[in-house]
């Protein structure tokens, strides 16, 4: 019975993660990174001595890494990217100025 409507410290949550750093897609974008590489590294050996290919063949690895790196305040890249997303795209909301200050003006500038 698990609902996640709490509040807890966010160093408590590292106790759910895998090796106290990375969740299971985590793991899975990673793993993927690395087999594709691996794969790629088999598939082109005889032209890897090329800088371009060498390159496109680790790109797989660079950017499952780069994903799972650990970010301060945030739990790794993909969330940052991923929070970034929704922020902006997502649930863009407008917030209009209204309170005490701009009633308040518009009061003192009917009154004279």
């Amino acid at each position: 019975m698990e609902n996640n409507n709490y509040l807890i410290p966010a160093n408590a949550n590292r106790g759910k993660l895998i090796f106290g750093w990375f969740r299971g897609i985590d793991l899975a974008i990673f793993a993927t990174g690395a087999t594709t590489t691996l794969l790629l590294i088999l598939i082109f050996q005889n032209s890897l001595t090329n800088v371009g290919i060498a390159i496109a063949v680790l790109l797989p690895l660079a950017i499952g890494g780069f994903l799972v790196l650990p970010f301060p305040h945030q739990h790794n890249m993909l969330v940052v990217l991923t929070n970034a997303y929704n922020f902006y795209f997502v649930n863009r909301q407008r917030y209009y100025w209204k309170g005490w200050c701009s009633e308040r003006g518009e009061e003192e500038s009917k009154g004279q």
